[in-house]
């Protein structure tokens, strides 16, 4: 697939789906944190208590809620990167959009919050490389 190179325009165009996005993975990512921290103190628990892992039922719902985060994860980077955008950090929203500015391929930078796309970067720089438009 050939890589996509995008306009400020056409980057912008995306910000509302991509809000949306980035949202539902943010909640995504706390949620599947949520029950991985609740599985394994559970799991502590038990391990102290009886000296056995086994947690029945209970285990095996927090086990499914677990697969199903890390799976709509999945879901959401993916339908992001089908845009032809690059997720580069979950916890801040942080995305690249590929762009070519004075001749070289370079990345507009964007985070969720950030009301519009204002910054650029080097594609070896990364966010603390970040400069004005």
């Amino acid at each position: 697939m050939r890589e996509r190179y995008f306009t400020l325009d056409e980057a912008t165009a995306l910000l509302p789906r991509l809000t949306t996005l980035l949202t539902g993975l943010r909640e995504r990512r706390q949620s599947l944190l949520g029950h991985e921290r609740e599985q394994e103190a559970r799991y502590q628990q038990r391990v102290r208590v009886n000296g056995h892992a086994q947690g029945g039922e209970e285990f095996v719902q927090r086990r499914e809620a677990i697969e199903a985060d890390q799976t709509a994860l999945r879901e959401l980077v993916e339908e992001i990167q089908a845009l032809g955008v690059e997720v580069k950090d979950l916890d801040m929203g942080l995305v690249d959009f590929p762009a070519w500015r004075e001749g070289r391929v370079v990345y507009l930078c964007w985070r969720l919050g950030e009301p519009t796309i204002a910054w650029w970067h080097d594609l070896d720089t990364g966010f603390g490389g970040r400069q004005p438009l």
